[in-house]
């Protein structure tokens, strides 16, 4: 967690300066800051993924639940707190796979992989950090998905499922 909080945090600060910069060389000099769009590009990758991970991870992804408002019986709300994490880990797993597909068919080119035009980045960084970002997405599924089963439905005597988590 304290790695991707870095990631986060360090990549949110180069975009930042990037983009200072960016505008002090545009029109306080009449310059252009050399492709600063193809590292931007990789930082930005690795920053959305490693975010969706802590938000995997903190159950802080966007939902439209209505439904869990409505269900009050808590073992209505634990079997469908258990099928939506199934489901979730299904996808999540899946994706995280088609991420690795991507990392091997980049590592499988080398060394004639694919790179940005003028600073030559390999695709594979911002493709790896893809693939981390899914893979810690499966990780932080399964661990909520174990917890929910672990824990049992939820009733006066037992903590909250996001307590357990803490």
């Amino acid at each position: 967690m304290k790695l991707m909080n870095g990631i986060i945090i360090a990549s949110g600060t180069i975009m930042a300066l990037t983009f200072f910069f960016v505008v002090i060389f545009r029109y306080g000099f009449g310059a252009d800051l050399f492709a600063y769009e193809e590292w931007l590009m990789t930082i930005a990758f690795w920053m959305f993924f490693m975010a969706s991970a802590v938000a995997s991870h903190d159950r802080a992804h966007i939902n439209a639940d209505i439904l869990g408002t409505l269900i009050k019986d808590p073992k209505l709300i634990w079997w469908r707190s258990i099928l939506v994490e199934v489901i979730e880990l299904c996808i999540v797993v899946v994706v995280a796979y088609w991420g690795f597909l991507m990392c091997q068919e980049e590592f499988n080119t080398y060394p004639n992989w694919q790179s940005t035009i003028a600073l030559k980045i390999p695709f594979l960084v911002p493709r790896i950090g893809i693939f981390l970002g899914f893979l810690m997405m499966a990780i932080y599924t399964a661990l909520h998905l174990y917890l929910l089963l672990s824990n049992g439905p939820k009733t006066q005597q037992q903590p909250a499922l996001q307590d357990a988590l803490k």
